[in-house]
Parts: structure tokens; sequence; C-alpha cells
């Protein structure tokens, strides 16, 4: 995932409270301090333009101030706050001895952290872009080996000096961990901070701390080509703009996609990056069943890096920033108005705006279909389907159909995660009301068109059946 990441520290005592500056998952190198405070006055200077403009038009002027306060409280949050994510969590049990990380002389703690985190090896994924602090350690040759289940997503690097963590907090949203890679009887999780937030907090991630998942055009060494544009990739991500920077194992057919290619000299050699990009040969990239020679595969957990777990991949990340989006909004309203539940109509707005984008992104609206089958290498498909849940039917939210579509029944299963039960209830309940209303046919508008009648029901008794707190409403 070139899951960009970067952080504060607002430690627990379950981790290492120091700051840092270190950009796990694929964050821009370098950032300074001084980088950071001209953010931040970035930040003050558009805050007082909308004082000045809600003076001027006092009739927008209460809402856009309310607005105006949502994303210093967020950092506030998020800064001050005290974890409780996964990865808090088993320090937590490490610090009272009831957990122990059994140090691997290959791997490091890696094999460890994917048994304690319930982590199947076949969610591997390979990227080859420089795009994480341990930049001196990746190459195409190299790539960096990337882990996930609903909540964790861990890096490995061959050689490198830590594995790298982001564990997604309910409440305050992705945060992000390294793990020293030296053998030690009581192994301490470093929350990262500052460096991490000057991309995995801006208007890429919904101005939230959360994850990136890039597309871009890389040289022979690794090295992103920023020239020639970057791509976020989401469900609507048309195929033909993803994996840039990233192998791929697994069919897709006709639909081609720019996993496993690079500019096959270094940046400075490249003329137009326009003209190089139009005329790259895709058709000789795509569909490879097999990580190309050029990697010695030894040293990773499996040799794949899996389509189909690349695609779940982009779903949820997505998710998780959209998820955490309407946490910190939603709180941020209901404290302007203080009253909960909210009674105001502005209030309501609010809450309507930032929410409903979260319920077209749950089903799919406005993605694009497959137009060929699509399968994996590494049985990510199946193993991620017995997770269930399921319905009195055996159905879950979790079959992939990689026919016309990701999954086989269109609501993401990400509605089963900590962070999506954990919602402030006025979010949640318009969520819920939401998808009443589009399952039964009330709402039949363009962006749920891809949903048939067969389809809305089928969704409707797999949540009844698997969602008590749905079926309840």
């Amino acid at each position: 995932m070139q899951l960009r990441q970067d952080d504060k520290t607002a430690g627990n005592g379950t981790a290492s409270q120091r700051p840092k500056s270190l950009l796990p998952f694929g964050g821009i190198i370098g950032i300074s301090t001084a980088s950071i405070f001209h953010m931040r006055n970035k930040t003050l200077i558009h805050s007082l333009w909308i004082v000045l403009i809600a003076l001027l038009l006092p009739m927008a002027g209460m809402a856009m101030m309310q607005m105006a306060s949502t994303g210093d409280r967020a950092l506030n949050d998020y800064m001050k706050g005290h974890p409780d994510d996964p990865i808090a969590r088993l320090q937590q049990k490490i610090d009272g001895g009831t957990a122990k990380l059994p140090f691997d002389k290959k791997w490091g703690y890696l094999p460890a952290v994917l048994r304690a985190m319930k982590i199947p090896e076949s969610t591997q994924t390979l990227v080859f872009s420089k795009t994480s602090f341990q930049i001196d350690h990746i190459s195409r040759r190299t790539p960096r080996a990337l882990y996930f289940n609903d909540d964790v997503y861990v890096g490995w690097v061959q050689g490198g000096p830590v594995l790298e963590l982001a564990s997604v907090d309910p409440v305050l949203g992705t945060i992000f961990y390294a793990l020293p890679q030296k053998a030690s009887d009581r192994p301490q999780f470093e929350r990262l901070n500052e460096g991490c937030l000057v991309c995995h907090d801006s208007s890429s991630t919904g101005g939230v701390p959360g994850l990136l998942m890039r597309s871009l055009l890389v040289d022979v060494d690794g090295n992103p080509i920023l020239s020639a544009g970057s791509t976020v990739m989401t469900d609507r991500s048309p195929l033909l703009e993803r994996f840039g920077g990233w192998y791929v194992t697994g069919s897709s057919g006709s639909q081609l996609h720019r996993g496993n290619s690079y500019y096959p000299d270094v940046a400075a050699a490249l003329g137009n990056p326009n003209t190089y990009v139009s005329r790259m040969n895709l058709a000789a990239t795509s569909n490879l069943m097999s990580i190309p020679d050029a990697v010695d595969t030894t040293p990773y957990v499996t040799k794949h890096s899996d389509i189909a777990a690349l695609m779940v991949l982009t779903h949820q990340t997505q998710l998780h920033n959209l998820i955490a989006r309407v946490s910190y909004e939603v709180r941020s309203a209901i404290q302007d108005e203080g009253v909960d539940p909210p009674v105001s109509e502005i209030t309501r707005t609010r809450i309507r705006n930032v929410t409903e984008p979260l319920v077209t992104a749950m089903l799919f609206g406005w993605t694009p279909q497959l137009t060929a089958p699509m399968s994996g290498t590494s049985g990510f498909a199946a193993e991620f389907a017995k997770l269930g849940p399921f319905d009195r039917q055996g159905r879950t939210l979790r079959e992939l159909d990689l026919n016309t579509r990701l999954f086989r029944y269109p609501l993401s299963y990400v509605i089963y995660t900590e962070s999506f039960n954990a919602m402030p209830v006025p979010a949640k309940e318009y969520v819920y009301k939401r998808f009443r209303e589009i399952l039964t046919g009330a709402d039949k508008t363009m962006a749920y068109s891809h949903l048939s009648e067969a389809d809305r029901k089928a969704i409707l008794q797999i949540l009844e059946d698997t969602k008590p707190d749905f079926a309840a409403k």
C-alpha cells in the first residue's frame, strides 16, 4: 500500500512517546519541522479568511465558523488522545507479561506480529516505489512487503531497521507505529507523529489522519517520477490508472493496469513524462502470474502480490478514511450545537453532507464495472471469504465476485469493523436509514443503479442476519 504515513505522538503508556518524524508507509521523504510550521501557518491564514467571509456573510457565518473548527479539533484530539487500537492493546499485553513476540532470525518480528494480529500471509502485496522512510532498503529487486487485516497494516523491508505499522483506532483513526527489528524480551511499538501527518492528514485523506494508496511512475531505481503525476487509488479509479510502483500477480484479461511497470532509466533521463506514459506497453506488464524474475522472492513470506488482495486493500483504505472523517466531523458538529442528539437544521445538514459520501462508497456507488474476469494467485479470495460473518443462507459480504465487480454482494464488509461501530450515533443512524431507503428500492437514483432488485434483497437479508443493531432499527 503505498500507505503513506505520517504521525504525531500522543502516548498512552503502551508505546514509546518520544516524538518521531519518520515516514513509514510511503511518506514523502525529508519533511522538516519547518514544513510542518509552514502548514500550520497556512491553516491559520485559511481560518482567518473563513472568519472574514463569515462576518461579511452573516447568513452563512455560523455554519462556516463551525466547520472551520473541525480540523483543529480533530488534530488536537488525535495528538492528545490515548490510542485503543489493536497494536496499542498488544503492547499492553506485552508490558503485562501476557503476550510475547518471538524474534525470527530471517524476518524479525514479522511472523509473530502477523500471528498476533491474525493477518493472513495471502494478503501480501509488494511495492517497489521508494515511498517509505526505509528508502535505502527498497528497490525493484527488494520491494517492501505489506500485509493487512480489517484494522491493521504491516510493512516489512529486507534489512530494514523497523517494522512499519498502521493500526486503526475506533475513535482517533489511523495510528502509525514502528517496531525496532532487534530481539527483546519486551519489544516496544513506537508511535510515530508529526512527520507522518504532513501527508497522512491532508485533502487526500479527507482532512483526517488516514491512509494513502498511490499509483505512480517510478524509474529504474524505484524513485517516484512525480512529474508524471500520481493517483490516490479508490474504488472509482480506472484500473488503467492503478498499481503504478506495485508488483501485481494475477489475471485481469483485457483490462490493463500499471503494475509491474517502470521507466527503464534514471528519472533525469526522462523527457516529456506525459508522452512516455501514453506510450507505455501495459499489455506486457499486465496479467503476470508471478513476480518478475529480477526479484528473488525467497526472502519473502510468500511469492505473491495478489491482484485481488490489492483490489480489496484499495477499497479498505478508502473506507477507513471516510469513517474517520465522518466520526471527527459529526463529533465536532454535536459539540458546536451543545445538544446530543442534535436538533438544529445546520447540524443535521453537516451530518448529512459528511455522511452521504460514506453511504455511497460502502455501496460502491459510481464504481466502474470490471469488463473482464479477474483472478489472483495466492488464494486470498477464498481465505478472505471464509472470515464471514454469514447469514442463514451461508452468504457473506466478504465473498468476492471478480467477474463484473469486486464483491458479489456490494456492501462493504467494513460495516463490521470497530471503527464503523464506534461512529457517533447520529452518523450511524443516518447510514442505516439510507441503507434501508436504497436496499428497499425507495431510492433508485443513478448512484445505485448498479444494484439489481436481487442485489438489494440479498444485501438487506445479509444485514438483517449479521448486523443486530441494523436489524433493530
